[in-house]
């Protein structure tokens, strides 16, 4: 039990890292022209105007809830007067609309890509990969919500996924700090870091790209047939 835990909270987290790292090389090197979204947009329209706005909103707000309760210690938001209740009412509110948000956005870019015959005849097995572990991310984490809206049984995640992530970190896991956490929020961690294994090798990669050069190239001109 305790070498599984060791594998799981310290061992894994860095296994991933090893993949993230060398899969992106790897992927710059070998196929820049793949590099993209690779939109389908061409293909169906309405659907992912609705599903893709959804999901690219509540995924960012997702990530700056996730970012400030996970690497900023419990103690400095405590210092900035923030008490236990006002911060898990923010982040109930806040992180269950935003997730919600999320798994909408996710369900109709899944059900998009099964139902649509010619988006589901371009679609690559990374493509359905991606969506699908994104949106079981979100499940997991909405069901973790969930679990920690009944009042006097509220998990406090700052505690302990908090502290074990940033010795993550800086390479100085406790696997320990794991050891009480409830099962949903473990099946949401370790979805969540499986996702950087595969992310390499997906559409997902175009997030690392800012189309800074797009900003000041020349334009573009059309005239008109005499």
């Amino acid at each position: 039990m305790t070498w599984g835990s060791q594998f799981i909270w310290v061992i894994y987290p860095y296994l991933i890292l090893v993949i993230f790292l060398v899969g992106l090389y790897y992927r710059y090197q070998t196929d820049q022209f793949g590099w993209t979204a690779k939109s389908s947009e061409i293909l169906e329209k309405k659907q992912l105007r609705v599903g893709s706005i959804l999901f690219h909103i509540g995924i960012m707000l997702v990530l700056v809830g996730h970012i400030g309760g996970i690497l900023i210690p419990k103690a400095w938001v405590s210092a900035l007067g923030v008490n236990d209740h006002m911060y898990h009412l923010l982040a109930m509110s806040i992180g269950s609309a935003a997730g919600l948000m999320t798994l909408v956005g996710c369900i109709i870019l899944v059900f998009r890509r099964l139902t649509n015959a010619r988006v589901r005849r371009t679609s690559s097995f990374g493509d359905m990969l991606s969506i699908i572990l994104l949106t079981l991310i979100v499940m997991a984490g909405m069901s973790a919500t969930l679990f920690n809206m009944r009042g006097s049984a509220e998990f406090d995640y700052r505690e302990t996924i908090g502290p074990w992530m940033r010795g993550v970190l800086v390479f100085r896991p406790d696997h320990t700090l794991m050891k009480e956490v409830p099962v949903i929020f473990k099946i949401h961690v370790i979805l969540g870091l499986s996702l950087f294994a595969v992310f390499p090798f997906t559409r997902l990669v175009h997030m690392l790209s800012m189309p800074i050069t797009y900003l000041k190239r020349s334009y573009v001109l059309y005239r008109k047939r005499r």
